[in-house]
C-alpha cells in the first residue's frame, strides 16, 4: 500500500503557474503508475494526466495538454505536475493517484485504488 499526500497548491492569477508535487510512502513508488485528477463540487472527477512506472510514457487530456507536465522522480518517490498558462478553468481540487494493477496508464477514477487527500488550485482572472 502506498500513501499519497499533494502540495504546492494555491491561488494564482490567469497566466501564472503552479507546481504540484505529490510524495508517496510506502511500497516502491516505482511499482505505480501515477495520475493527477482534479474535481469541482458537484462535478465528476477527471482525469488531467499520467504517468507510466518508468516516466516514459505520458497521457494528457486534451485541455490542458502544451500547458501542463506531469513528470516523476523514482528516487524521491515524488511525482509532478508542472501547470503554466493557468486558466480560470483550471481552477479545481487536484488529486495525485496510484494504480498498482498493471502497467497501463489508466483513465478513470477506478482504475486507482490509493488517492491523496487532494491540494485546492484558484486560477483568478
Amino acid at each position: 500500500q502506498v500513501q499519497l499526500v499533494e502540495s504546492g497548491g494555491g491561488l494564482v492569477q490567469a497566466g501564472g503557474s503552479l507546481r504540484l508535487s505529490c510524495a508517496a510512502s510506502g511500497r516502491p513508488f516505482s511499482y505505480y503508475v501515477m495520475g493527477w485528477f482534479r474535481q469541482n463540487p458537484g462535478k465528476e472527477r477527471d482525469l488531467v494526466a499520467a504517468i507510466s512506472r518508468s516516466g516514459f510514457t505520458t497521457y494528457y487530456v486534451d485541455s490542458i495538454k502544451g500547458r501542463f507536465t506531469i513528470s516523476r522522480d523514482n528516487a524521491k518517490n515524488t511525482v509532478y505536475l508542472q501547470m503554466n498558462s493557468l486558466k480560470p478553468e483550471d481552477t479545481a481540487v487536484y488529486y495525485c493517484a496510484g494504480r498498482l494493477a498493471g502497467p497501463n496508464i489508466g483513465l478513470h477514477t477506478t482504475d486507482y485504488a490509493y488517492w491523496g487527500q487532494g491540494t485546492q488550485v484558484t486560477v483568478s482572472s
